[in-house]
């Protein structure tokens, strides 16, 4: 019997390069994918931390994402997120081939990050602040790069050696850099000036006030997966144009959503659209900030994994 075949991460990166991975995501929300039919994820609470379960079938092709996150593996040196990717055939549900789950993670999710950045941003958008230092972080500022003409980055977080770390690779590409610390008038400042805001943090509660984020300021948060954690706040919320990936997921999973819900901040009708409604052309922005809440999404996965694997075919 014939081994599956095994893409790596450096074998996606090669295969999907960001602004691929952006424009497949675009081009299937365009084709008729809903969102809204992706089916649920089971999460398991482990004693580690949990197992996310994440399937879905689109066209010619079903696949399964299986997901663990522990907390305190970064303290081990090891990736708080890990997890691996088994493709199928739709029609046989033959298996064709695993894949590094934590590399699709990393690439697919600032990928659709930067699709909804360009529908929400404004075209001049050029400075952009992003909280965390992890490889999300790391994955907006390319794929925000790819969609809007980036110049300036500021890097708020907690380790300074993992922000100067990150900084030298921004500065490498050409593109001015500032690091700040996690608190203090600063940070307020870089929101005040920030076109671009990617929140990728495992932060539980918000991040930075939400009155010091300028009308037309675009903001994508992407940190969160739990109704009980969010880092944007009600202010910010109630305030801006609100896209999420699918209503369906956000109002199961998205803090930064459930929690002003909850609070009787805003109501779902404050929802302006999916992210298949804001591709369409179905979403207009309004005079406040634009806000696009990720919580990470199955057909995402499978739409990325199966151009990998074409491209590898």
């Amino acid at each position: 019997m014939n081994s599956l075949p095994y893409l790596d991460a450096t074998a996606i990166e090669r295969l999907v390069p960001v602004a691929r991975a952006v424009q497949i995501l675009e081009d299937a929300l365009r084709a008729g994918l809903d969102p809204e039919d992706t089916p649920r994820r089971p999460i398991v609470e482990l004693p580690a931390g949990q197992l996310l379960l994440m399937p879905a079938a689109a066209g010619r092709y079903a696949g399964l994402k299986a997901v663990t996150v522990a907390p305190a593996n970064p303290g081990r040196g090891l990736p708080r997120i890990q997890g691996t990717y088994l493709l199928l055939d739709g029609e046989t549900l033959t298996p064709l081939a695993a894949m590094d789950g934590l590399a699709l993670t990393s690439l697919r999710t600032p990928a659709v990050s930067a699709l909804a950045v360009r529908h929400l941003a404004a075209p001049d958008a050029r400075d952009l602040l992003v909280f965390g230092t992890g490889p999300q972080a790391w994955g907006h500022v390319l794929a925000l790069a790819e969609v809007r003409p980036v110049e300036r980055v500021t890097l708020v977080g907690r380790d300074r050696s993992r922000a100067e770390s990150l900084a030298g690779r921004c500065r490498a590409r050409g593109l001015e850099t500032l690091v700040l610390p996690a608190s203090g008038e600063q940070v307020g400042e870089a929101v005040a000036r920030a076109d671009l805001i990617a929140c990728c943090t495992t932060a539980r509660e918000p991040l930075f006030p939400g009155k010091l984020a300028p009308d037309g300021a675009t903001v994508v948060a992407v940190g969160s997966h739990e109704p009980d954690a969010r880092e944007l706040d009600d202010d910010l919320v109630a305030r801006a144009t609100l896209v999420v990936e699918a209503r369906s997921a956000a109002l199961a999973e998205a803090g930064d959503v459930v929690i002003p819900l909850r609070h009787g901040t805003i109501t779902t009708d404050h929802l302006a659209g999916n992210l298949a409604e804001l591709v369409a052309g179905r979403v207009a922005a309004g005079a406040g900030p634009r806000v696009f809440k990720s919580t990470g999404m199955a057909w995402e996965d499978l739409v990325v994994a199966a151009a990998a694997y074409e491209a590898w075919t």
